[in-house]
């Protein structure tokens, strides 16, 4: 297993500076705070020290946290290590803290994909993630169930843990507002109705309605419905 110091110069010869510094104000990190490799070639680093016989995953885990490759690298690694799910479950809960970003959250949900081949083993520690309440562990939460329960049995779950969103974090009330535009696209009328008799607060609800009628999957009755619906 490379030391941290390895890591680094690993990430170093994989440096993009020009994508480095569009990337910085994309993601929002100060500046600085990032080597510049680009995702595809993150991913690609992700892979392959999984594969090594030496990865140890608890070493890279307990590496410091203050460059954005790293903390992505740490995410990317939980997801791409094969092991039992009950096992990936608890380094999955070890990431979460990690997650200080929009692209760290999605980036790490959208590895996590065998999540779809185990939601029913998965729901408690996902609702426990939305019962956290900060930012990050809710925004997670929002996102896998975008990616990994958007199936109409899982409506009630949705709709249950959207509405206890702390939506005076920005990126808790996005993500909240994306996984309902996504629910109004695939499931319109449950969608519809769950916004009639929601709790959520005028500016979710009003995000969702907006990211929901700018898609092409919609008609312009249905556009027309939920802009009716608006606060």
């Amino acid at each position: 297993m490379m030391t941290y110091g390895q890591l680094l110069a690993a990430l170093a010869e994989k440096k993009d500076e020009a994508y480095r510094q569009f990337n910085e104000r994309i993601v929002n990190i100060p500046a600085g705070t990032s080597v510049g490799v680009r995702t595809p070639d993150l991913r690609a680093l992700g892979k392959a020290l999984v594969r090594e016989e030496e990865f140890d995953l608890d070493a890279l885990l307990a590496f410091p946290d203050e460059v954005f490759e790293v903390r992505l690298l740490k995410c990317f690694a939980v997801g791409y290590k094969k092991m039992p799910f009950a096992e990936k479950c608890a380094y999955i809960d070890r990431c979460v803290p990690v997650i200080d970003g929009w692209a760290v959250c999605d980036l790490f949900c959208s590895t996590l994909k065998e999540i779809k081949n185990h939601r029913e083993e998965f729901l408690p520690q996902l609702r426990g993630y939305v019962e956290r309440g900060t930012e990050f562990s809710q925004r997670f939460a929002y996102i896998l169930l975008l990616g990994c329960y958007m199936e109409e049995e899982y409506l009630p779950t949705i709709f249950s843990l959207v509405g206890q969103a702390n939506t005076q974090y920005y990126y808790t009330h996005m993500g909240a507002a994306w996984l309902l535009a996504e629910v109004l696209v695939k499931f319109f009328d449950c969608g519809v109705q769950y916004l009639k008799e929601s709790v959520l607060d005028k500016k979710t609800l009003n995000k969702a309605i907006q990211k929901a009628r700018e898609s092409y999957r919609l008609t312009e009755t249905q556009k027309n419905l939920l802009k009716s619906l608006k606060k």
